[in-house]
């Protein structure tokens, strides 16, 4: 195992494969930026012989400072009919103008045979002409040995004969490939032990793809066994079940393998490299990913939540700081005192294990979530429950009625708006206003907050920006639960609030009243700042 291992991310090229991931030359651009930030070895820009988007990025990318990465081109050997230098793909590799080139080219039996359509021999002077001639035009030269683990099961004499070729033309590094994510543990530290003994002085990587769930744990393990260039992408994006996640591979090899792929400093980035990747791309971030997930190092049990804040160690695999993560404690009907307390100190409540508020704000707890409510998010509504039970909460209204009626066009034609109306009170005056929405949550929002900003202007800073509506079924029949989460104009600040009750109408009026509340009470200085 080497000391320092050098990490090519392939998110702007095999990461775009991905379902649902689709990225503009703008966008590919700021994500350079941003993995070069982050401390990575090569970006794998794209295939600039597929499409005239990856043309165009490689283009402009040479305009970026970078201060890390390397920029890579990325194709196939030539194809079997063309003479090298007259091949489209192979020139317009050259003409990218990367400082490195990484083809990729068959090292399966199979896929010569079936695919190409051409004789053993011939697979391997395409090789050899790829490699020889695209050396000659960049700093480095990456070989990409594609379904290596596959070819080697069924010929490992000709996978061997086809790394030879490459190596033979001038191929800085080899990256063996499991290309269709089958390969076991046991076969790869086998088939790489293989490859080690017949070349020992070539410099090997690793490219895995997950379709058995190994992708990480893999990449890993090769380097164990002699590996010096890990690829992969952000988040794991890729193909069919994407490709390792250097997410996790990251902290692995530095926190746990101690080896120097990164800083310690860019491995704080993290995190937060993860979400942002994830915002480009218009996809909810999956908090349930290790080491950069929100879910990471979130504690709901109340016997873990008591261990951890004893000592963190009980329960957590490493700092999360590390990552550029953070601790988290749930609240939910599975809690203890010890989920109380850790939540109340953070929101600056003084509350201990024999509080009387705690004790009934748990109890309360325990109940609404029998009800159907779920806390583990919606940390306003929770501040709001356990003040109550500290007598904190103020009557800034009261709602005298509500009522949303929506409606459908005799027409057929487009959705009409839903109409909300609604009075309040506020000490003697009563406020009777009426509003539209593009749902019962959206109508009922605008008609609450249009009643409430007479008396209240500061309301007009905030903004319903995302909810979800939840129906419950139980013996009692069935109910909807409302998440709201709503966010400052200036986008500076944002919480989330829930409410159950009989219908959807009467769980949004819940979750937005609380919303309110809490403005109201964070205006005053009464609740925690966020």
């Amino acid at each position: 195992m080497h000391d320092q291992v050098k990490i090519f991310d392939t998110t702007l090229r095999d990461g775009t494969q991905s379902e649902d991931v689709s990225l503009l030359v703008e966008d590919k651009l700021t994500i350079t930026e941003i993995l070069d930030d982050l401390g990575v070895h090569y970006i794998e820009g794209g295939w600039p012989g597929s499409n005239p988007k990856d043309e165009d990025y490689f283009r402009q990318v040479k305009s970026l400072r970078l201060k890390h990465a390397k920029i890579s081109s990325f194709g196939s050997t030539r194809r079997a009919k063309l003479k090298v230098e007259e091949d489209p793909n192979i020139i317009q590799l050259i003409e990218s103008q990367t400082p490195v080139i990484t083809i990729f080219g068959k090292s399966w039996d199979l896929h010569v045979k079936e695919a190409l359509k051409i004789t053993l021999d011939e697979n391997l002077e395409i090789i050899y002409d790829s490699v020889q001639y695209l050396k000659k035009h960049c700093d480095e030269f990456i070989y990409d040995a594609e379904h290596f683990f596959d070819g080697f099961k069924h010929n490992p004499e000709y996978a061997l004969k086809t790394l030879q070729s490459a190596i033979e033309g001038g191929a800085d590094v080899i990256v063996l490939a499991d290309t269709n994510g089958g390969t076991l543990p046991w076969e790869l530290e086998d088939i790489i032990e293989n490859v080690k003994a017949r070349f020992p002085n070539v410099p090997l990587g690793i490219h895995q793809h997950n379709d058995s769930e190994l992708g990480v744990a893999n990449s890993i393990l090769a380097v164990k066994h002699g590996i010096v260039h890990v690829q992969g992408t952000i988040n794991g994006y890729g193909e069919r079940c994407g490709n390792a996640n250097l997410c996790s591979i990251i902290p692995n090899l530095k926190l746990k393998m101690g080896i120097d792929c990164i800083s310690d400093e860019n491995l704080k980035k993290l995190t937060s490299v993860s979400k942002k990747i994830d915002e480009i791309l218009n996809l909810p971030h999956n908090k349930h990913l290790p080491f950069v997930g929100e879910s990471a190092f979130a504690h709901k049990g109340g016997v873990h939540v008591s261990a951890i804040l004893k000592n963190p160690k009980t329960y957590e695999h490493i700092v999360p700081e590390l990552v550029g993560n953070s601790q988290r404690v749930l609240v939910s009907d599975l809690s203890g005192i010890s989920n109380i307390m850790y939540k109340a100190q953070n929101m600056g409540i003084p509350i201990d294990k024999d509080s009387k508020a705690g004790k009934s704000a748990l109890a309360e707890i325990k109940k609404l979530e029998n009800e159907g409510y779920y806390f583990e998010t919606a940390d306003a509504s929770f501040e709001l429950l356990l003040r109550k039970h500290r007598g904190e909460i103020r009557d800034y209204f009261e709602v005298l009625s509500y009522t949303v009626i929506d409606r459908e066009r005799c027409d057929n034609s487009e959705r009409s708006p839903v109409e909300a109306t609604v009075i309040v009170k506020v000490k003697d005056k009563v406020e009777h206003t009426a509003s539209l929405g593009n749902g019962p949550v959206n109508a009922l929002d605008n008609a609450i907050r249009k009643a409430l900003i007479v008396f209240y202007p500061n309301l007009a800073e905030l903004a319903l920006i995302d909810y979800k509506v939840r129906i419950l079924k139980s013996e009692k029949g069935t109910g909807a639960s409302v998440r709201v989460l709503i966010q400052s104009t200036d986008k500076k600040d944002r919480w989330e609030t829930v409410g159950v009750g009989e219908d959807v109408i009467e769980a949004s009026k819940k979750a937005l009243f609380d919303s309110i509340i809490y403005k109201l009470m964070k205006d005053d200085g009464l609740v925690s700042k966020r």
